[in-house]
């Protein structure tokens, strides 16, 4: 079974996208989502991403972690597939996309980027204490959409994102579902850096959209900051995070960046398990 997909990136976070709107895809099939997304013998990506038919909204993203779990939500991704499903013509520049786990999602796709609508944070965990290897880590939790943790640090290239990362994506605290962790440098006035360890890829991300928001929310609601915020991620793109500010907390946040199209392809399904090529 061959299809065709196109390879994208959100600031720096990549994506394999396919139009499954006929529903041939057989997303449910563990290994062969592993496959594809493996970066030495598949496509390569950080998620894969279905558009399928939606009776709610233009279209349901469907999202997949390269470990081939189904993900609640991805703040790039879903940029993606909102620039992906207005290329494919499955949506106009002003669309709404259905989640699994998330409900209904807008975004506007214009030349500057595009802007997706965030689900409202929920679940607000702040200065929490985490005995990490004997260490205590100062850390905020917040949902926004996913799970994260925010950890506020002098300079975010110094992180050993990859061990301290993983024990706190992995802490007893946030089990079973584990979290994402968020490494972050607050900048005045109203900018940060940050590194993302990531849930379901279980490595640093290029990005993370979901993490952007968290990372903005905390700042706002702990530590003076106001919106809009630009997020600089590992990859060097900017992410831009506004809403409002109600009874003390963020409300109506959006995320808006760059989307990229960066190739498309036809792959063999019925091969690539066994490393099968690409064209």
């Amino acid at each position: 079974m061959k299809i065709k997909f196109t390879k994208m990136h959100g600031a720096g976070n990549d994506f394999v996208l396919i139009d499954d709107r006929c529903g041939e895809v057989p997303w449910e099939d563990y290994f062969l989502m592993v496959s594809l997304a493996s970066r030495r013998t598949g496509i390569g990506c950080e998620g894969i991403i279905l558009v399928q038919s939606s009776e709610k909204a233009d279209f349901l993203m469907r999202f997949l972690n390269p470990d081939g779990s189904e993900a609640e939500l991805c703040g790039n991704g879903a940029r993606c597939a909102a620039a992906f499903a207005n290329a494919i013509g499955a949506a106009g520049k002003n669309l709404t996309m259905e989640t699994v786990s998330c409900g209904l999602v807008d975004a506007k796709v214009d030349e500057s980027g595009v802007c997706v609508w965030m689900p409202e944070p929920s679940r607000r965990d702040y200065g929490l204490s985490l005995n990490v290897d004997g260490q205590v880590v100062k850390a905020d939790f917040i949902n926004t959409g996913v799970p994260h943790v925010v950890v506020q640090v002098p300079n975010v290239n110094d992180v050993d994102i990859e061990k301290l990362g993983r024990a706190l994506r992995l802490h007893p605290v946030f089990e079973p579902a584990g979290t994402n962790v968020n490494f972050v440098s607050f900048r005045a006035p109203s900018r940060m850096s940050m590194r993302t360890y990531e849930r379901g890829v279980e490595a640093e991300s290029g990005a993370c959209g979901t993490g952007a928001v968290a990372c903005a929310a905390v700042a706002v609601e702990t530590a003076g900051f106001t919106l809009p915020i630009k997020v600089k991620t590992p990859s060097g793109y900017d992410l831009v995070i506004d809403g409002d500010w109600r009874k003390h907390k963020c409300t109506g946040l959006t995320l808006t960046g760059p989307v990229k199209f960066v190739y498309d392809g036809v792959i063999d399904l019925d091969e690539i398990k066994l490393g099968g090529d690409v064209e």
